[in-house]
C-alpha cells in the first residue's frame, strides 16, 4: 500500500516533467557556407534560383538586417555557440585553438541540461581549445532529429557545404558536375548575368559568379530536402526553422572582408501556428531589427524557455524571454588574423553607416589569406591589378597602404563602394561611428588589442580573456595608443615615442606599429626605434625593426630581423617574425644556407623547419589543392 501510495505521489511530478519537456519547441537550424544575402532570390536577386529558402520566408520571418560579426566560418561559430563575441573570449584568429575560461558555457550546454536532445550534422570547428563533438548528444555525418529519444524536444544542426569558396575551385567544380550536383552548363549565361559594381568586369569572374549560382540553387534544394524529411516525420508543426549563412563570400571580397558582402547575412526564420506566441511578428513579415550571431545563443535558449545567461552578450530577439531592441541599434564586426596572414579591422554598423577602420594600415588588403586564391576570379583579380588594367576603385584593394578609415552610406550606396571619410560633409557622422566603435572595443574588453603572439606569454598559462580582465593591462590607455598608432598622423610621433618607453609591453607594441605605419615619416624617431631592438619582448622588437625598414633604415632594420630567425622563440613570435620578413620582401636577404641548417637540425622547432621548406622555393605562389575546406573550416 505504501509502495501504491509511493508511485501515486511521485506520478504527478514524473508527468509535470514529461509535459515540461514536451511542451517546448523544436528547433531546427540549416546553415549554409558562404553566401552572403545577396545571393538568395528573396533579398532581392532576380538571377536566383532559390524556391524553397524564398517559400520558407514567404511564410515566416524574413530579416533583412542580420550579419555574421566575424566573416569567416570558425570565428564566426565560436561567437554563435556562447553567445559572447569572439574578441572578448579570444576566439578572433582563424586557425586558433587557444583556451577560453569556463564561463563560456555553450548555448547547446544550456539546453541539453534542460532537457533538450542536440544533435549536429556536423561541422564544428569552435576555434577554442576542447572536444567540440562533446558538447553534442551526437556530432556526425549521421546526426539528426530522427535519432532523438521519444519525449524530447530537439535542437538539431544541419551544416550545407555546397556553397563554400572552394566549390569554385576547378577541380571541384568538374567533381561536382560528374556527381550531378550542379548542372554541366550552368543554368545562366555568364555573358549576360550581373557582375556587381566593386568586382572587376573580367571574364573569370562571369563564369564565376554563374558556377556560384548554381551552387546556391544545389544549397537550396538540400534546404527542400532536410524540410521534406521533417514533414515526413510529422514534426514540422512542433519545429521552429532556422535558414541562414555563416557569413558572406564565396566570390572575392565577401569572405573575410566587413563590408556587408562579407558580413550581411540570410536569416529566414518559420514559427509554425502552434509557437507563434514566441515571436511578436507575424508570419510573411520582413523583420528590420538589427541582429547578428553574438543574439543566436540568447535567442535559442529563449525560445527554449530560458533566460539568457551571463557571460553571453547578446540580446534574445525572440522567445519567451525576448528583449526588445534598444533605441540605437548597432552591430559590431570584427576581422584578424585569417590563417596565415595577419591584420586587425573593426567595425560599426547602425543599418544604415558603417564605419571600418583598419588597424594594420600598413597591410595589403588582398587576399586575406592564401586559400581563395584557387578561385580563378581571384587570380584573374591580381593578375590584371599586377599588369595595371584596373581602375582605381578596383585597384585599391590591393594596394598599401590601406585606407585607416572607410564610412558607407549603405543606403546610398549599397556596394560599399564611395568611401565617405574624408568628405567634410560626413565629418560630423564620421566622429560618432567612430567614437561609437571605441566604446565598443572598451565595452566587450577587445582582446585583439593584444597581438596574438604575446598571448602565451602574457597570459602566463591562464588564457587572453584573464589577461585583459586583470590589473596589468591598462584598457584605456592600450586604446588610445592603437588608435593613435593606426591613425598615420605624422603629428602624434612625440605619443609614439612616449609609448616606445612604457612599462606595458602592448601600449609598446602599439607605439612600434604606429611607426611602422608611418613609414618615411617615421625617419625623425629613427634613433628611437633602434634603442627599441633591444626591448625585452621580441614582438615589440621584431615590429621596430619593421619601422626601422620603413622609414629608410634598410639595413639594420633588415639585419636584426634576419638574425632573430636564429633566436630562441615562440612558435607565436617566430610566426610574427617570419610574416615581417615576408611582408617587407627580405627572404632573399636570408643566409642560403639557413633552409638547410634549420631542416638537418633535430632540435628546430615545426614552425622554423615549416619555414625553412617555404624557403626552399621563394616566390612560389601558393596554390589551394582544393576538394573540401580545410580542417579549420576555412
Amino acid at each position: 500500500m505504501r509502495l501504491i501510495l509511493f508511485f501515486a505521489l511521485l506520478l504527478p511530478a514524473v508527468l509535470s516533467q514529461t509535459h515540461a519537456s514536451q511542451d517546448r519547441p523544436n528547433i531546427l537550424w540549416i546553415t549554409s557556407e558562404d553566401n552572403a544575402a545577396q545571393w538568395i532570390g528573396c533579398y532581392g536577386n532576380s538571377e536566383a534560383s532559390t524556391p524553397r529558402i524564398d517559400a520558407l520566408a514567404a511564410g515566416g520571418l524574413k530579416f533583412t538586417r542580420a550579419y555574421t560579426n566575424g566573416p569567416v566560418c570558425a570565428v564566426a561559430r565560436s561567437t554563435i555557440l556562447n553567445g559572447a563575441y569572439a574578441v572578448t573570449q579570444g576566439t578572433e584568429h582563424m586557425r586558433s585553438r587557444h583556451p577560453i575560461p569556463a564561463s563560456f558555457k555553450a548555448g547547446v550546454t544550456w539546453l541539453r541540461e534542460s532537457g533538450y536532445y542536440c544533435s549536429n550534422n556536423s561541422k564544428t570547428d569552435y576555434n577554442f581549445k576542447g572536444n567540440d563533438a562533446a558538447l553534442w548528444d551526437d556530432c556526425s555525418p549521421k546526426a539528426s532529429f530522427r535519432n532523438r529519444p521519444d519525449g524530447k524536444p530537439f535542437f538539431s544542426v544541419f551544416n550545407l557545404n555546397i556553397t563554400h569558396e572552394s566549390q569554385l575551385f576547378p577541380n571541384v567544380v568538374e567533381n561536382n558536375r560528374k556527381k550531378g550536383d550542379i548542372p554541366a552548363v550552368p543554368r545562366l549565361d555568364p555573358s549576360k548575368l550581373t557582375v556587381p559594381p566593386y568586382l572587376p568586369y573580367l571574364p573569370e569572374f562571369r563564369k564565376d559568379i554563374a558556377i556560384y549560382h548554381d551552387c546556391v540553387s544545389a544549397m537550396d534544394k538540400e534546404v527542400g530536402r532536410i524540410l521534406d524529411e521533417l514533414k515526413a516525420a510529422g514534426l514540422s508543426d512542433d519545429t521552429i526553422v532556422f535558414y541562414y549563412a555563416d557569413h558572406g563570400g564565396a566570390m572575392a571580397r565577401g569572405k573575410r572582408y566587413l563590408q556587408d558582402t562579407g558580413v550581411r547575412v540570410p536569416l529566414v526564420i518559420h514559427i509554425p501556428e502552434k509557437w507563434r506566441k514566441l515571436s511578436p511578428f507575424k508570419p510573411g513579415s520582413e523583420v528590420p531589427e538589427m541582429v547578428s550571431f553574438v543574439d543566436f545563443a540568447p535567442t535559442l535558449l529563449s525560445l527554449g524557455g530560458l533566460k539568457t545567461p551571463p557571460p553571453m552578450q547578446g540580446r534574445a530577439f525572440l522567445g519567451e524571454h525576448r528583449a526588445t531592441p534598444p533605441a540605437e541599434q548597432q552591430v559590431f564586426l570584427f576581422a584578424d588574423r585569417f590563417d596565415e596572414t595577419d591584420g586587425m579591422r573593426r567595425a560599426i554598423t547602425d543599418g544604415r553607416y558603417k564605419y571600418i577602420r583598419c588597424f594594420t594600415p600598413n597591410l595589403p588588403g588582398a587576399p586575406y589569406c592564401d586559400y581563395p586564391m584557387g578561385q580563378p576570379s581571384w587570380v584573374a583579380w591580381r593578375e590584371a591589378w599586377k599588369n595595371g588594367k584596373l581602375s582605381d576603385i578596383h585597384a585599391q584593394i590591393w594596394k598599401t597602404p590601406q585606407p585607416v578609415e572607410m564610412l558607407f552610406d549603405t543606403a546610398s550606396d549599397r556596394w560599399e563602394i564611395k568611401n565617405l571619410a574624408a568628405d567634410p560633409a560626413h565629418a560630423a557622422k564620421l566622429a560618432e561611428m567612430r567614437g561609437k566603435l571605441r566604446a565598443t572595443m572598451k565595452s566587450v574588453v577587445d582582446t585583439g588589442l593584444v597581438p596574438e603572439s604575446m598571448w602565451e606569454k602574457l597570459s602566463a598559462g591562464k588564457t587572453i580573456h584573464d589577461y585583459v580582465h586583470g590589473s596589468s593591462f591598462q584598457i584605456d590607455a592600450t586604446l588610445e595608443m592603437a588608435f593613435v598608432a593606426s591613425s598615420s598622423d605624422p603629428a602624434k610621433l612625440p605619443d609614439l615615442v612616449k609609448g616606445l618607453t612604457s612599462p606595458d609591453p602592448v601600449i609598446r607594441y602599439w607605439a612600434a606599429s604606429g611607426c611602422l605605419i608611418l613609414g618615411k615619416a617615421a625617419a625623425p624617431v629613427s634613433v628611437d626605434l633602434v634603442k627599441t631592438l633591444d626591448d625585452k619582448d621580441q614582438v615589440v622588437a621584431t615590429v621596430a625593426a619593421e619601422a626601422l625598414v620603413a622609414c629608410g633604415q634598410m639595413e639594420k632594420g633588415s639585419a636584426f630581423l634576419i638574425a632573430a630567425l636564429d633566436r630562441s622563440l615562440t612558435a607565436p613570435e617566430f610566426g610574427f617574425l617570419a610574416n615581417a620578413i615576408t611582408n617587407l620582401g627580405l627572404k632573399s636577404r636570408i643566409p642560403a644556407g639557413w633552409a638547410a641548417g634549420v631542416l638537418a637540425d633535430p632540435e628546430a622547432t615545426h614552425f622554423k623547419k615549416q619555414y625553412a621548406r617555404e624557403l626552399r622555393n621563394p616566390g612560389a605562389e601558393k596554390k589551394p589543392k582544393g576538394g573540401k575546406p580545410n580542417k579549420s573550416g576555412e
